[in-house]
């Protein structure tokens, strides 16, 4: 039996590669490692906390002695890192945090990795999860972020993850290890904490609350639905290449503007408000430091390669997003109140 360790599985995109992986390999031990802050709740894979091929660890990948022994006594076959900090507002008023979670927490992992694997490196992997944002901003509408882009990091988010994709480098260069690395769209869909722009809008709208855009809200992202994102994890962690680099995007760029009225549009419908009441809740606000014009991704190595391609369209998924949320109100206002955090923090306090 395989033993993977998954790091930040309690987190938006980490439940639902832990979900993934629990469903769709029984025959791995799956191990979720996650500190639960502020944006990662159990109650994201309550679902499966009781398969038995599945372990929660509670833990922070910044304790290098916990992870090293955490390494001894589970003798893991590979890791998918994706615990980060990673939301650039609090980037900008806490950069330290990003440093230490990001970078610290990355070495960590790889340290500790290094060790327990130096005498059999080539049955191992290190699967290092990242972003697009270390690509910059990009200015020609005919341009694309690929594999081989030069970083040009414009936040202390971006900067943290920049540094961590370099230390995953280096330790394959210098050390032999296994690894592999992707950087990867805007994610939406279910069990999206609401500070990100799609959970915040649809939050705001069911209590009445303004819609804050930046600027005028022309920044243009490339969107991905969650689960599509889970799925190219599985691919590349079973048939990555060692070493390699492979952009996972959506296909699928939107102006902030134009994706907030969307979800406006569809937001009335599904509550059943006369068109246009959600759209006049949006309400622009002043521009954040170092923000990025536009990202996006060209996949094409990830497809020619290894056969991924995003299985959604953009308005199916973000109507199942809209759905999941209106269906899930319980599970929102608890993780905004902080009732999921507090709760877990209590259970595991009285262990």
């Amino acid at each position: 039996m395989k033993k993977i360790l998954i790091t930040g599985g309690a987190g938006f995109i980490g439940s639902h590669v832990v979900r993934r992986f629990v469903k769709t390999y029984p025959e791995y031990q799956i191990f979720n490692l996650d500190t639960l802050t502020y944006a990662g709740n159990l109650e994201n894979l309550r679902d499966i906390e009781n398969e038995p091929n599945y372990q929660f660890v509670k833990g922070d990948i910044v304790d290098a002695a916990f992870i090293d022994q955490l390494f001894i006594e589970n003798n893991f076959d590979g890791v998918i890192h994706l615990a980060a900090e990673s939301h650039v507002d609090r980037s900008i008023s806490d950069p330290m945090a990003f440093v230490i979670t990001n970078v610290v927490g990355t070495v960590n992992l790889l340290n500790a990795a290094r060790k327990a694997w130096k005498d059999d490196l080539e049955n191992h992997l290190f699967y290092h999860v990242s972003t697009d944002e270390v690509y910059g901003e990009l200015h020609d509408p005919s341009e694309f972020f690929v594999e081989t882009t030069k970083y040009d990091p414009r936040s202390p988010y971006s900067a943290s993850k920049a540094s961590s994709d370099h230390f995953v480098r280096a330790y394959h260069n210098t050390y032999k290890m296994p690894v592999v690395i992707s950087n990867c769209s805007n994610n939406y869909g279910p069990n999206h904490f609401p500070e990100k722009l799609i959970p915040l809008m649809i939050h705001n709208i069911l209590n009445n609350k303004p819609l804050p855009v930046y600027g005028k809200g022309e920044n243009i992202r490339d969107w991905l639905f969650v689960e599509d994102h889970a799925r190219a994890i599985d691919v590349i962690f079973h048939k990555g290449k060692n070493g390699e680099t492979y952009n996972i995007g959506g296909h699928n760029e939107w102006t902030n503007i134009d994706l907030v009225k969307l979800l406006c549009k569809i937001m009335d419908q599904k509550l059943g408000k006369p068109e246009g009441s959600a759209e006049g809740l949006i309400h622009y606000v002043t521009d954040r430091a170092g923000h990025d014009l536009r990202y996006a991704i060209d996949a094409t190595k990830l497809k020619t390669e290894l056969g991924w391609m995003p299985s959604l369209q953009f308005a199916e998924g973000l109507e199942r997003t809209v759905t999941w949320y209106l269906d899930n109100e319980e599970w929102l206002t608890n993780v905004t109140s902080g009732a999921y955090q507090h709760y877990y923090e209590e259970m595991y306090e009285s262990r």
